[in-house]
């Protein structure tokens, strides 16, 4: 059985990364499969403040 809550709190926890964050670790990546996987959580936190941003009709 999955552990439900040791994996709400790795998403809380990488919904703090800041961009530079993100780019830090896609650079540092010790895998090309964790430098993609990093790549993707940059994509997905920049959709979200874009969300916010389109929500609030800033864009």
């Amino acid at each position: 059985m999955c552990d439900i809550k040791r994996f709400t709190d790795i998403y809380n926890e990488i919904t703090t990364l800041s961009a530079d964050n993100t780019l830090q670790l896609v650079l540092e990546a010790p895998t090309e499969e964790e430098k993609e996987f990093y790549e993707m959580v940059g994509d997905f936190l920049l959709q979200i403040k874009q969300r916010e941003v389109i929500k609030k009709n800033l864009f």
